[in-house]
């Protein structure tokens, strides 16, 4: 009987030392690959025979793991792209090590840590998601309350100190109190003040609207330069398939040139940082050594599949080449498949299994993966049918895209050296925050472009099924 050990590793970065030690460990107990998880984890496979191995190797070296399970999420942080994918932000290596000395638990709720001046890692995948804000030192948080697509925004900034308290009261409010916060819709007032009345800080910094920027996924592969003088190694592997013997000698090459961490991906990839020019014929070198390429095509690296799917793998794999015979362009697009309920996967296009074959299609208002409002595009296709459906979706982008930017363009009226902004009304579900326009209508439900929403009869929501009731009209922004 084969089992999975999962291994977090709290932000996304281990040194070179400790993960050579975890592979000693795989190696021993018969791993020969590797593989890393959407919430930047560590995973292999052993056989039941190398169990009682495991246990002894891992007390001996204090290393926490789990088999099987998933019970404590991996703490994931957008600390990779300091230097290489942020720049301008208050956000550095320091804080960023500061706050996870504070987490001296093993948190139950999926917990993000989130450079609001990128978009490499997901800014809403987790339950409790603190995003910086424009404040030095201050976080905007997001609940996503368990087991819904419910969120709530704490009207108050956090102070980067408070950070792993605000959390561990937060978990312990809702998990002793599921019958209130867990699976259900919650009554966001009870909760804050349920929440508050045990936080010994005061919160004085009300929180503004956070300002979620356009979608851009940095490409994260090969050699490349940063700083002055300095290189970074991104390394995907289309089979999500490290070699465990690839891997120590990534370790081993890290300490001779005294380069002290490795770095994990939402992407299920492996960055290392700080390559002086003169170490890139070894790091080519290793390349080389285990026949590894890099530089794939953007589009294949734009996907996000749920972590040990063979079915989300192969189903990836079949759209990627029937993309690249049609060269479709996705640029500023990512991608998603979900074969189970409740994933919670990055993507402005959503793939989402109904039933053994048959998938539907959902997407983000503005394709921005990093938006909660997600809307259904096309519904009961099969396997074959998603290649079409999604090409037509690309080109529905760009053109929409076009038409977004000319109209810009062209109704950029200034009054007093300001530039006049356009509004409109738009009506969103208060539960899962999908949006209905009337200027799009809703093509899943059968509704035409142009329908004003009190027309409506016995209307659901096309992502939650919650009731017409449950919408609220708001701004928005055009």
């Amino acid at each position: 009987m084969e089992h999975i050990i999962n291994i977090n590793l709290p932000g996304g970065y281990v040194s070179a030392g400790d993960l050579y030690e975890i592979l000693l460990i795989a190696e021993n107990v018969g791993a020969k690959h590797i593989r890393f998880g959407n919430r930047q984890q560590l995973y292999f496979s052993i056989q039941d025979r190398d169990l009682e191995t495991l246990e002894m190797e891992m007390l001996r070296m204090g290393v926490s793991y789990e088999v099987d399970t998933d019970e404590y999420p991996n703490i994931i942080s957008s600390y990779v792209c300091d230097t290489i994918f942020s720049n301008e932000s208050w956000l550095k290596e320091g804080v960023y090590r500061d706050i996870f000395d504070l987490f001296n638990y093993q948190p139950r709720l999926k917990i993000n840590l989130v450079d609001q001046q990128q978009t490499f890692v997901p800014f809403f995948s987790g339950n409790l998601n603190f995003i910086s804000s424009e404040v030095s030192n201050y976080w905007h948080f997001y609940i996503r309350f368990p087991k819904t697509n419910q969120f709530y925004h704490w009207p108050s900034l956090i102070y980067s100190d408070d950070i792993a308290l605000l959390a561990k009261i937060t978990e312990d409010v809702i998990f002793n109190q599921k019958e209130h916060f867990f699976d259900q819709k919650v009554n966001e007032l009870f909760f804050y003040k349920t929440v508050s009345s045990k936080v010994p800080t005061s919160f004085n910094h009300r929180s503004e609207p956070l300002k979620v920027p356009d979608f851009y996924l940095p490409y994260y592969e090969g050699f490349n330069k940063y700083g002055s003088n300095k290189y970074w190694l991104g390394v995907y592997r289309r089979n999500e398939l490290f070699p465990l013997e690839f891997l120590k000698d990534v370790c081993n090459l890290c300490i001779k040139t005294r380069n002290g961490q490795i770095y994990t991906t939402p992407w299920k990839s492996v960055i290392v940082k700080g390559i002086e020019q003169t170490d890139r014929i070894a790091w080519g070198a290793i390349l080389d050594r285990y026949r590894l390429n890099v530089r794939h095509a953007a589009n294949e690296l734009n996907w996000q599949i749920e972590d040990l799917s063979e079915e989300g793998l192969s189903l990836k794999q079949q759209l990627v080449r029937e993309f690249e015979e049609a060269d479709l362009r996705t640029y500023r697009l990512s991608f998603a498949i979900k074969t189970q309920p409740k994933t919670g996967l990055l993507g402005s296009v959503v793939i989402k299994k109904q039933s053994p074959g048959v998938f539907a299609i959902q997407h983000t208002r503005d394709f921005n993966p990093n938006s909660k409002s997600l809307i259904a595009y096309k519904n009961e296709l099969s396997a074959n049918d998603l290649a079409p459906a999604l090409t037509e979706l690309c080109e529905h982008y760009y053109s929409t895209s076009a038409k977004d930017t000319t109209q810009l363009s062209s109704n950029e009226n200034k009054k007093d050296g300001k530039e006049t902004i356009n509004h409109r009304m738009v009506y969103q579900c208060k539960n899962c925050l999908s949006i209905y326009d009337e200027r799009y209508g809703d093509e899943l439900n059968g509704i035409t472009a142009g329908t004003h929403f009190e027309n409506l009869e016995n209307y659901t929501c096309p992502v939650c099924e919650s009731a017409k009731e449950e919408f609220a009209i708001i701004e928005a922004v055009i």
